[in-house]
This record gives structure tokens, C-alpha cells and sequence, in this order.
């Protein structure tokens, strides 16, 4: 099978969003078992100056489903930011695999050589299909994913490494 920007980005992010989905059930019974409210955990963030939980993981959707809609040629889907609990954000990163997959991957395929236009702040950005996707929507997906895997283990949530990766398409010998 023939490496693309499709197989680049597509099973990355669904792999990613659904590794997220498994933490965040981790982080719940977490919150269970110390019988913590799960509205702190939402609340949690590493750092003052960094977005709490929701905010990561609602920014990490909105990575896969806007940075791979721009590549296919499409409009996203809008989403309103509203999740208050563990499970509508679960919904949510739910909701956005199954967006993605519905993606056409000769469309995102044909994208490399293609100027993409994207929201940079106030002002517009733009690059080359390639490099939006291996320099500015991969980067950013990892980076809230990350921060959301790191703020629920400073949580206390028993995860690991393999969390993180989810589902990877891996053999063992």
C-alpha cells in the first residue's frame, strides 16, 4: 500500500481521538473510585496559563476535523463547545471519528501541492497541503492530545505509554 497524506493523517487521528476516549474512561473511574467530582477533573489543567482539560480535548476534535476537512476541500462541521462532563466530551470525540472517516482520501491525497488557507489568530494562514499537515495540524493534534493524556495521569488516573498510543496497527512476533 502506497504511503499518502490519507494514511498519514486519517488513521493517525482516528487512533489518536479514540486512545483519548479510553483515557478519559480511565480518568472516570479514577474519579470514581476517590470519589472525586468528575467536573474537577474537567477543570484540571498542567499549568495556569495552559486550557483545562475540555478545552484540550474539544481543540484536539476540532484539530482532526478542521486540519482534515481544509485537506479534503470540504467545510467542517461546526461543533459549540458545550460538553460539561466526561461523557459529552466522549460523545464529542466520538462524533469526530466518525466525521473524519467520512473523509474522501483521494481528495485529501490530492491536497499536498494545494496552498491551504486556515485561521492563524486574527489573521489568515496559509500553506501547501504537505506541510499544513506534517507542520501545523499533526503538531497541534499531538500537542493536545498530549496535554490531555498529561493532565489526567497529574489527575492520578493509572495510565501509561500504551494509553497514549491506543490501538496502534502493530504485530507481535
Amino acid at each position: 500500500m502506497t504511503y499518502s497524506m490519507s494514511r498519514a493523517s486519517v488513521p493517525v487521528c482516528e487512533i489518536g481521538l479514540n486512545a483519548l476516549i479510553a483515557v478519559l474512561d480511565k480518568a472516570a473511574a479514577h474519579a470514581a473510585v476517590k470519589k472525586v467530582d468528575p467536573s474537577v477533573l474537567l477543570a484540571w489543567r498542567l499549568a495556569p496559563d495552559m486550557f483545562a482539560l475540555t478545552r484540550q480535548v474539544q481543540i484536539a476534535c476540532d484539530q482532526a476535523k478542521n486540519g482534515l476537512s481544509r485537506l479534503a476541500g470540504v467545510e467542517a462541521p461546526k461543533y459549540e463547545d458545550n460538553e460539561i462532563t466526561l461523557e459529552a466530551l466522549k460523545e464529542r470525540l466520538t462524533k469526530t471519528v466518525a466525521y473524519i472517516k467520512t473523509l474522501d482520501a483521494k481528495a485529501i491525497d490530492a491536497s499536498s501541492d494545494r496552498t491551504i488557507s486556515f485561521p492563524l489568530g486574527p489573521k489568515q494562514g496559509q500553506m501547501k497541503g504537505g506541510d499544513y499537515l506534517n507542520h501545523y495540524v499533526l503538531p497541534n493534534f499531538y500537542f493536545h492530545i498530549s496535554a490531555a493524556y498529561g493532565i489526567v495521569r497529574a489527575f492520578g488516573a493509572d495510565i501509561g505509554k500504551r494509553d497514549f498510543l491506543g490501538a496502534i496497527p502493530i504485530t507481535m512476533a
